[in-house]
This record gives C-alpha cells, structure tokens and sequence, in this order.
C-alpha cells in the first residue's frame, strides 16, 4: 500500500463488466485517468470476450450482439495500455474483482498486466470513511456522486470520485 505521498498521486480509475462468471470474458471497460486530483480523461470500451456466453445482461445490459464486432482485450490492449503508464496506483470499487479480470484477461491472451498496485474504494470506505453500507450506490449517495450503476464508465468515474474526496480527505496523511 502507498503510505506516504507529498504530491497527489496520478492513479486510474478502472471498472470491468463481464460477460459470465469467468474473469477473462470482459465485455466493457472504463478508465479514468487523474492526475494533481483532477480527472484528465475518461474513457470507455465495449470488449468482445472469448464466447458468447452472456449470464449478467440483466446487470449490464451488454449482449453478444453489442459486442460481437468489437475488439477482443487482446486486440484493444493496444490502445489501452498507455492508462497504466506513469500512475501511481490503479483505484477500483471491489478491487479484487477488477484486478482478477484484468490479470484474467492477460493471462488469456499471453500479455503482460501493468505492476501497479490496487487500491480498493470498497474498503476504504468501510476503513477510512466508516460507512456502515459500502457498495457503490451507497457510497455514491452518502457522497453525492451521480451514478448509473454497472454502466463501466459510470462506475469507473464514481470509483475515481471517491479516490479524489478520499485523498482530499487527508487519506495518504495518515
């Protein structure tokens, strides 16, 4: 974990979407890039993932048919590499889910995942903030943060929006 930082750290919001219960069949991404605390881009991709098995639509709202024509991770990591470069840490809501499918993803496809630590806004609200309820819509309300929950971009600025109050907060000061 980073423990004691005197400028404000550049890090990467991140939320993945799945198809199905296996974490390399990512069918969406969203990243968010901060840097001096401050969002700098913002980014989302549909990913077609390795079937066509679709089990959190419901959730989601992604199908086959969204994706079918859409890059797979392998050939969008091209374009989405260069978010991990030059960032301090990669921030998620649930962190191990996000970082098991990112891992998943390039294991799959024989590629090399960004060394980056993880930081998971999940436990840091329960830790740092002390919220009793502690999924991203609760979070998002109690902070007053707009969200359409499971939509990857959505989630993925709302994970970086905490991570902003949260070090403004003195987190990293402690």
């Amino acid at each position: 974990m980073i423990k004691s930082i005197k400028t404000f750290p550049s890090f990467l919001a991140i939320d993945f979407e799945t198809a199905n219960y296996y974490h390399d069949s990512a069918c969406a991404v969203g990243l968010v890039l901060v840097q001096n605390n401050k969002i700098i881009s913002k980014e989302s991709f549909l990913i077609r993932p390795p079937s066509n098995w679709f089990v959190f639509t419901d959730l989601h709202g992604i199908t086959w048919k969204d994706v079918k024509d859409q890059p797979t991770f392998k050939e969008l990591w091209p374009t989405i590499k260069k978010y991990f470069r030059g960032i301090d840490f990669i921030a998620a809501h649930n962190a191990p889910f996000d970082k098991s499918v990112l891992i998943k993803c390039c294991e799959r496809y024989e590629l090399q995942p960004p060394n980056k630590p993880f930081i998971c806004t999940m436990q840091i609200s329960r830790s740092f903030w002390g919220f009793e309820y502690y999924g991203l819509e609760d979070v998002c309300d109690y902070l007053k943060i707009p969200l359409n929950h499971h939509e990857a971009l959505s989630d993925a600025l709302a994970c970086a929006k905490i991570m902003i109050k949260t070090i403004k907060r003195g987190y990293f000061n402690q």
